[in-house]
């Protein structure tokens, strides 16, 4: 490990080894009697499949994962979702009360959370509202990550709820600006409903950095729980050490790898531009409602409207059983909803119920 990654890890647990599971030694056999399982499979599994602790990192999932994303199997850990690899992030880099975590609010919120529960101390630099929308302030990110001892520094592109993205550019100021000080996550959750290019490129100038990823969004597997950090190795090595032993459940394993098979990746392409589609058709027509203040730019699969009243277009969605997200208890936003881009039917429906012009919603 550079001297640069390996100082930004807790010095205690440098060299940390973690649990060896069963499944971690390198052994093969025909009767595998070391990991104290069932010699019988449920009744419910008539297949068996899951009788036996799955691999910690299944290795053809890694692979696959690696090639979608464009690096190493080495470079990638697989976790349950982007939540997992959050949480590990910050119990391998900040020591409880001394090493801070940076984020730019408003933004995904378990970021703090995190810092929380490690007792990590909250570094804020807002997000700028100015006419291109809600924008990250890279100075201002610079400054006050190198003033206040930040450990990680998240990034969120494109930002929830914002809708944002942060440019290649800005991105790499950040990591050099902060080599040898702090770790730079750029969370792409969101990447495959932007135009913007994946910072996975970047890695191979700066070992500061990490960039999240996750299947539960494009690839319509939220409840599967399948996300990965991407990260210079030895550092995925020492994310490794802190994992619970088995992080991937076999089903959900299985079905991601089938998620990325070459017909299933074409079939979420096109609704990735259906997506855009109705994303720029559903702004457009809330620009036309009564009493929309502004429509954010977007490069998520949602959109973040202001209100002239949003607790009377949050109760009228409700009442025709449209369920969206109130913003309004996050800094900057107390008259903000995001609402997710559905099919085409289900945003015509918002759009009636917000009184959009009716050639929009047609």
């Amino acid at each position: 490990m550079s001297a640069s990654v390996l100082d930004l890890v807790r010095p205690d647990l440098r060299g940390f080894a973690g649990y060896s599971s069963a499944r971690s030694a390198k052994v093969q056999g025909e009767v595998w009697l070391n990991a104290n399982e069932s010699p019988w499979a449920n009744p419910a599994d008539p297949q068996a499949s899951c009788r036996r602790y799955p691999s910690p990192q299944p290795q053809p999932l890694r692979e696959a994962l690696a090639a979608l994303y464009g690096c190493t199997p080495e470079q990638l850990l697989i976790g349950r979702g982007s939540d997992e690899a959050i949480d590990l992030l910050v119990r391998a880099l900040c020591r409880p009360r001394q090493d801070a975590v940076l984020v730019t609010p408003p933004v995904f919120g378990m970021y703090a959370v995190s810092a929380r529960l490690q007792e990590a101390p909250l570094r804020e630099v807002p997000l700028r509202d100015g006419g291109d929308g809600l924008l990250a302030d890279i100075g201002a990110i610079i400054a006050t990550a190198q003033s206040t001892q930040a450990r990680i520094v998240f990034l969120c592109s494109p930002s929830n709820p914002a809708g944002s993205t942060i440019a290649l550019e800005d991105i790499e100021r950040v990591a050099r600006a902060l080599q040898g000080q702090a770790l730079v996550v750029v969370d792409e959750a969101y990447a495959e409903f932007s135009e913007q290019p994946s910072a996975v490129g970047l890695l191979r100038r700066y070992d500061n950095l990490a960039v999240l990823r996750t299947l539960s969004k494009a690839h319509a597997l939220a409840a599967a729980r399948i996300g990965c950090v991407i990260a210079a190795p030895e550092l995925i090595a020492v994310l490794r050490t802190l994992q619970a032993p088995y992080p991937v459940p076999q089903p959900c394993a299985d079905l991601a790898l089938q998620a990325l098979a070459p017909a299933a990746l074409a079939r979420t392409s096109e609704r990735v531009t259906e997506v855009r589609r109705e994303r720029s058709r559903l702004q457009a027509a809330l620009a036309t409602v009564p009493g929309v203040r502004r429509v954010y730019p977007s490069q998520g699969n949602f959109v973040l409207v202001r209100f002239a009243d949003a607790e009377a277009a949050w109760q009228a969605l409700l009442e025709a059983g449209v369920v969206v997200r109130d913003q309004r208890g996050a800094p900057q936003l107390d008259d903000a909803l995001r609402i997710s881009i559905g099919t085409a039917e289900q945003n015509d429906r918002v759009l009636v119920v917000l009184g959009a012009r009716r050639e929009q919603a047609a």
